[in-house]
């Protein structure tokens, strides 16, 4: 088989662009002219993609990036559907939970990058603003281009970030006092800060091309390996991050007991002794 070619698992997609990389690699891109900028079927749209890619085993990592001149700049200000539902409704009671339901599943929509269990690698370029940075930080590596620009924009358009920038970023970043200066003030920050900072492992030299190249080669690694390995090590990873060193022993020995009795062990240490590259079984 070449690569690349189009992805058939979901041929409906009308804002993002899915393209078989490499072997195991799928390019999942943002295809909403001119910014990349979101509204509420696209949000929508992504979450079902996620759901179909997670037990696609034909995809063992994901690249994602933007297509055009920017990975995305956020929200569609002009967006009016949650208005227009809001309005309808005769109290504000009811106003609040229907408000509710709305962030709830739009966060529940770029939690998937983390649900569908499989490597994630983000590859940004151009501007990366608001929602951004939401979608970046539920993402596994983070990669982007030498003149990214990123901004947790949302207090400049009066609301607090909250489709995961405030429960994720502090935890990837680790330093207190400046994650809340770029919340507080919205300003920009340029990829070598954020790759100071720890937000990114790698800068890029060029343009979109060359950070998605960049990212497609790394994701190629990741799928050459055991993926039973790989999904656990994710599984493991997410689960650590928001519970003790205990918990996380504790749910590595309940898991792996199941885990370690796959195939996948002993394919890879013959090939290891064999000097031969592994073939594993698709999951």
């Amino acid at each position: 088989m070449s690569f690349p070619q189009p992805y058939t698992g979901f041929p409906e997609a009308k804002y993002h662009k899915l393209t078989l990389a490499a072997e195991g690699v799928l390019l999942l891109s943002f295809n909403r002219p001119p910014v990349n900028a979101w509204i509420d079927p696209k949000w929508r749209e992504l979450a079902e993609i996620l759901r179909t890619v997670r037990d696609d085993p034909d995809v063992s990592a994901i690249v994602l990036a933007g297509e055009g001149r920017c990975f995305t700049a956020g929200l569609d200000l002009n967006e009016q559907s949650l208005s227009t539902i809001v309005a309808e409704l005769p109290d504000a009671a009811r106003r609040a939970f229907a408000m509710r339901g709305h962030i709830r599943d739009f966060q529940e929509a770029i939690s998937w990058f983390e649900h569908v269990e499989k490597p994630v690698i983000a590859a940004a370029h151009g501007v990366a603003y608001g929602l951004a940075i939401d979608i970046m930080s539920a993402c596994d590596v983070r990669y982007a281009a030498r003149t990214t620009r990123f901004s947790i924009k949302e207090v400049d358009v009066g609301l607090a970030a909250d489709i995961g920038t405030l429960q994720r970023f502090p935890k990837i970043v680790g330093n207190d006092s400046l994650v809340r200066e770029l919340c507080y003030t919205a300003r920009e920050f340029d990829a070598a800060e954020a790759k100071e900072i720890g937000f990114l492992s790698k800068v890029v030299e060029g343009g979109r091309e060359e950070v998605v190249d960049a990212a497609i080669k790394t994701a190629t690694i990741i799928a050459s390996k055991a993926p039973i390995a790989v999904r656990g090590t994710k599984i493991y990873l997410l689960h650590s991050r928001d519970h003790s060193v205990e918990e996380g022993l504790r749910y590595t020995q309940a898991l792996n007991s199941a885990l370690l009795q796959s195939d996948d062990m002993p394919v890879a240490m013959l090939a290891v002794m064999q000097k031969q590259t592994p073939k594993f079984s698709k999951l």
